[in-house]
């Protein structure tokens, strides 16, 4: 990823957070088949491995399963707060006019190679974990034993899981750094002003830039 050092992220405790906050991933394998790209929800082991471990699952009819147990280098890609920002909320266009559009952003970029797996009790213990951290904030969580044992038996066989150790931990956070105190501003005063919600949280991660 080309990353302008005015933007770049290398705090490790902001790249995981990213991650544990947007889990669902791009991720992008190239082999045989040329390049795959499916969107899969992660769940990110912190402590294992210099930058943490990454576990999901597909559909055992997914053939991107394949490429990654050939050993294929994976992407998986998160995106964080994004949107679109005018130059007319910097207060310089007014002075010289020398401003255009750009889209401010938020996203980390991880590579590794994949381990498959398919027994039931590795399944089994990754769904929970994917489960525990989706389903804690319900008012009434769901568990994977309010479902049939059968029935999930039955679901373990059309799956494959995977883990990915993180080799490489890429963040880019494009928030108007490049720009002066006064037009970061006025980016924050638009977006906070917007009705959207993405809109309102790309402000508060402006300001916390700042």
């Amino acid at each position: 990823m080309y990353i302008p050092a005015a933007f770049q992220q290398h705090d490790l405790a902001q790249l995981h957070g990213l991650i544990h906050q947007q889990p669902l991933a791009t991720l992008i394998s190239h082999g045989g088949e040329g390049l795959q790209a499916n969107h899969l929800p992660l769940w990110l082991a912190a402590d294992e491995g210099a930058y943490g471990t990454l576990y999901g699952h597909c559909a055992r009819a997914n053939p991107q399963w394949r490429e990654l147990a050939a050993g294929a280098e994976v992407l998986a890609i998160f995106t964080g707060a994004e949107g679109y920002i005018s130059p007319s909320w910097y207060p310089t266009k007014a002075e010289h006019g020398k401003a255009v559009p750009t889209w401010d952003y938020q996203s980390v970029h991880a590579y590794g190679q994949a381990e498959v797996f398919d027994d039931a009790e590795r399944l089994l213990q990754l769904l929970g974990r994917l489960t525990a951290q989706h389903e804690s904030p319900q008012p009434q969580p769901w568990a994977i034993a309010d479902a049939p044992h059968a029935y999930i038996d039955k679901m373990l066989q059309a799956i494959v899981g995977f883990s990915l150790p993180i080799q490489r931990l890429e963040g880019q956070w494009k928030l108007s750094q490049n720009r002066n105190t006064a037009d970061r501003a006025g980016v924050q005063q638009a977006l906070s002003a917007s009705p959207d919600a993405g809109a309102q949280e790309l402000a508060q991660q402006i300001k916390t830039m700042r």
